[in-house]
């Protein structure tokens, strides 16, 4: 009789017991399902934050890239604008678009209450004191502005900016204003980021313990599993959040700090080095061939030459230095505590020598070198832009070395910059007056003595400095972007000249007048050409345009090769200058093409005694006499030189034994002395005949 409430009892035990895994393990289902849902959560949020955050970076080095591009458009050639006004509108179409992106991401309003709360995105973003929004769009506002501006200064066909250039203005006080209000929405991400994750943490540990305690009642076989995969995603997550961090201030290819952090530390660091009293030297490398290696091994092989050069970067200096990639194969390294002159130079040798090492890439040996420039804090500069500019300018000079090489900032390449800075000023002002002279040199043919044509050569008279030499004032013309407007001068004098001559009856054959790349890559220059002589009244057929072989190389987009056929169609003659030198292949050596090759001087000089050059303007007379083109040669300046020229069949030359480069009204006495006489009839009085 005792027997049934014991089984009765046991059963309502087992009963009670097997209730009570199910609603523990319906528990811990729960509680497992809530703890994922809440990771997942945490994941989709902090994913949402990251790209937030890459937005909010993006969008401050964007507005940095708007004003820098802005300034180098404005103050570069007028054969670079139309690449940097690209380069400009893409950046700003992309700083419209990621903030347009920011704002849906957010769902920001600027109707919002929130918009009086100090610690919502929508003060940042409509309130004060950053007012995102109103400087975004003033930036964007301004860039398109100056964009259109920029466009119709530059003819480009659909731009009509009638404000004026200088309503259209675009510096640095918006610019910072927008990076100041990003960083601020950055921090304020960042800080919302932190607060709902340390939230989330809290309500997970609660739910962590939970599940402890359930887990220990019933099952330990139930909490191993459930617990490693809590703490995997947990891991997961902090290892985003410091991925992130790291993203933020280093280069993701090469592991180096990025140009961000150098600008965010470079002031504190300088100030570190004062408040030491130490030197601290600035070495900027670039590797001297790494576009060839990328146009020949290819991108990869790019990658890991850059991801070894920092490497070695790395292995070569303290760990107190900082090594920094600022973009493509430049990099930058900061020497603290630099030490004497000596002690740079001893460092620099190394980290140089160890850089120019081969590197072995796929059975390949691949030989980039590297150039360096110096600058040292606060003997070149004391701060950090100028510091920069003078390391770059002693990498400049290394280049110039031919590479592989490292130069300090010196105070000759601190007067070269001077100088150059005022050679450029007075070159402004001299296209502003037009105060250059062309001079001109006959070619005359040596059989006959006839005059085969003259050519057109650019001097400078300096109001202070007298006659500048183009070998000094060009180049600085060239890389200042002023070259095509002195090469206009120089024509529209030539040719006013020439059709002075013409008119008068004086024989000069044909005027050549030399032409660049960048003044054939002008949108007008074919335009300005046939208008000069039309308006000067010299034919087409009375001139000759120089062109060196560089120019016929490049590319057919540049729409240099097409401009060329439409002048050469119009009746101008093209010559080749410099031939030999450079690297135009037979293909373009074509009567079609070209009508005259004219042979560089370092192949006529000493042609008397030097064998090789007498082989060489040889092959090079009888490939022209072949192909029906003209020839003639420059730099002749002694009697044995037109020889042994007259010997081989080269009839036309120029040079200093024949005349040197004259003034217009020099030029002019010299080419009517030589001119034939035209016959007089006299009429005699009476009946005499």
């Amino acid at each position: 009789m005792q027997q049934q409430p014991v089984n009765v009892n046991s059963r309502k035990l087992i009963a009670l017991i097997k209730s009570a895994y199910w609603i523990a393990l319906l528990i811990i289902a729960a509680i497992t399902m809530a703890s994922f849902i809440l990771l997942q959560q945490m994941m989709a949020e902090q994913q949402r934050d990251d790209a937030l955050l890459t937005l909010a970076s993006t969008q401050k080095a964007l507005s940095q890239r708007v004003v820098f591009l802005a300034g180098a458009t404005k103050d570069a050639p007028r054969e670079e604008q139309l690449s940097l006004i690209a380069s400009l509108r893409k950046a700003v179409a992309e700083f419209e678009a990621n903030y347009d992106m920011l704002l849906e991401r957010t769902n920001a309003d600027h109707r919002s209450p929130a918009l009086f709360d100090p610690r919502s995105i929508e003060s940042v973003l409509f309130g004060m004191p950053y007012h995102i929004d109103l400087f975004s769009t003033e930036l964007a506002a301004n860039g398109w502005r100056l964009i259109s501006a920029l466009e119709t200064e530059l003819g480009v066909p659909g731009a009509d900016y009638r404000a004026g250039k200088e309503t259209a203005v675009l510096d640095e006080t918006v610019a910072n204003a927008t990076l100041e209000g990003f960083t601020a929405l950055g921090q304020r991400i960042g800080a919302l980021a932190d607060a709902r994750l340390d939230s989330t943490l809290a309500l997970h540990r609660t739910l962590f313990y939970s599940t402890i305690g359930v887990i220990i009642l019933i099952a330990l076989f139930i909490f191993r599993p459930m617990s490693d995969v809590i703490l995997r995603k947990t891991d997961e997550l902090m290892d985003a959040r410091n991925s992130m961090a790291f993203l933020a201030v280093h280069d993701g290819l090469t592991g180096l700090h990025n140009r961000a952090f150098l600008t965010d530390h470079f002031d504190t660091l300088i100030k570190g080095a004062q408040r030491r009293d130490e030197r601290m030297a600035v070495v900027q490398i670039d590797l001297d061939r790494f576009k060839q290696i990328n146009d020949t091994l290819g991108h990869a092989a790019g990658d890991y030459v850059l991801v070894i050069t920092a490497q070695r970067m790395r292995e070569s200096c303290r760990a107190s230095d900082i090594c920094v990639r600022l973009g493509g194969d430049e990099f930058v390294m900061i020497l603290q505590g630099a030490g004497s002159t000596e002690d740079i130079n001893m460092v620099a040798r190394r980290i140089m020598n160890r850089i120019n090492e081969p590197i072995g890439f796929q059975g390949a040996t691949i030989l980039p070198g590297a150039s360096a420039g110096i600058a040292v804090y606060p003997v070149d500069a004391d701060n950090a832009n100028d510091l920069v500019v003078h390391a770059d300018l002693a990498l400049y000079a290394a280049k110039k070395q031919g590479g592989g090489a490292y130069s300090f900032f010196s105070e000759e390449l601190r007067r070269e910059l001077e100088h150059r800075k005022q050679l450029e000023h007075d070159l402004r002002l001299a296209i502003a007056d037009k105060s250059f002279q062309v001079y001109f040199q006959p070619q005359v043919s040596l059989t006959s003595g006839a005059i085969a044509g003259i050519e057109a050569l650019v001097r400078w008279q300096h109001a202070t400095r007298g006659m500048i030499p183009p070998g000094e004032f060009i180049p600085v013309a060239e890389k200042s972007g002023l070259m095509a407007e002195i090469g206009r001068i120089v024509i529209a004098k030539a040719i006013r000249a020439a059709a002075e001559w013409h008119r008068a009856g004086i024989q000069f054959g044909r005027l050549a007048v030399n032409v660049s790349g960048t003044e054939l890559r002008e949108v007008d220059f074919d335009r300005f050409l046939f208008d000069t002589l039309e308006a000067e009244g010299l034919p087409p057929q009375k001139l000759s345009l120089e062109i060196v072989e560089s120019v016929i190389l490049d590319d057919e987009k540049t729409g240099i090769a097409a401009k060329l056929r439409h002048i050469r169609s119009a009746g101008v003659h093209l010559e080749l200058d410099d031939f030999g030198t450079g690297y135009a292949s037979l293909s373009h050596v074509n009567p079609n093409e070209i009508d005259r090759l004219k042979i560089d001087r370092r192949f006529v000089q000493n042609i008397n005694a030097n064998g090789d050059n007498t082989k060489i303007v040889r092959a090079i007379t009888e490939l022209a006499r072949g192909l029906g083109i003209s020839i003639i040669a420059e730099g002749a300046e002694t009697e044995a030189e037109l020889t042994s020229l007259r010997s081989i069949g080269c009839d036309q030359v120029q040079g200093y034994s024949i005349a040197f480069p004259m003034p217009t009204r020099q030029a002019q006495e010299w080419l009517s002395l030589r001119s034939p006489k035209k016959p007089q009839l006299t009429v005699l009085q009476g009946n005499r005949a």
